[in-house]
């Protein structure tokens, strides 16, 4: 089964399901786009919030709004600054039997391009699309997805759920809206948080393990391996 199959039923290790934007990267493409074009915000992120547009659809609209060399684009890509020992980091988890999950609502354009050029090959869930400088970065719902949805285009909690099902050892890291579900559907101590979802978790009173850089997820549950 290849990498963006779901998950074997006989996979016994530990599963990181991990956001990307904000997450494994210093910023956001989505806050790097907007400064450097903030043309494309219009009022579509306001009318999510209100309810009037699905958060895919306000994001494929801004995004559709770029209008710029794809030169231009892939630095704004690059510096979302990825975690610099992300390639490490991996390799660790793999080694003690974690698997690595991104599970984003941004677009795989940008995500898997920043991941091979870090040597990175793991499962990535995400909205498809390619970018065109007469057309901006097109997103598409993934609609063959098992995680469809139409809201988000990928509905992380479904992620999550599947993982809780193949095994006892889920953890998930995420800093944004659409984590505080999924964040909930695991233990505390698997709970990493940053930024808006942090502050969200400790407003309702629930657990988490704060994070800056996305390597002290990893180092953590490494830790928890050594010390059962």
């Amino acid at each position: 089964m290849d990498k963006e199959s779901v998950l074997s039923k006989d996979s016994k290790a530990g599963i990181l399901v991990t956001d990307f934007d904000g997450t494994m990267t210093r910023f956001d493409f989505y806050d790097l786009v907007c400064q450097a074009f903030p043309q494309i915000a219009g009022d579509f992120w306001p009318r999510y919030e209100q309810g009037e547009l699905t958060h895919f659809e306000a994001l494929r609209l801004i995004f559709g709004g770029i209008r710029a060399s794809e030169h231009d684009i892939l630095e704004i890509v690059n510096s979302m600054q990825i975690e610099p020992k992300l390639a490490d980091a991996v390799k660790d988890l793999s080694a003690k039997g974690w698997s690595v999950v991104v599970a984003s609502a941004g677009c795989d354009w940008y995500i898997r391009r920043l991941l091979k050029n870090s040597h990175v090959d793991i499962t990535v869930h995400a909205n498809p699309g390619e970018f065109s400088s007469q057309k901006g970065l097109v997103m598409r719902l993934p609609e063959a997805s098992p995680f469809f949805s139409a809201d988000l285009g990928v509905n992380k909690v479904f992620v999550v759920k599947d993982a809780l099902q193949r095994s006892a050892k889920v953890a998930f890291a995420g800093d944004g809206r659409p984590d505080l579900a999924p964040a909930l559907l695991v233990s505390p101590e698997r709970r990493f948080a940053k930024s808006w979802l942090a502050k969200k978790l400790h407003e309702i009173g629930e657990s988490f393990v704060p994070f800056d850089h996305w390597d002290e997820v990893a180092r953590a549950l490494l830790k928890e391996d050594r010390n059962p």
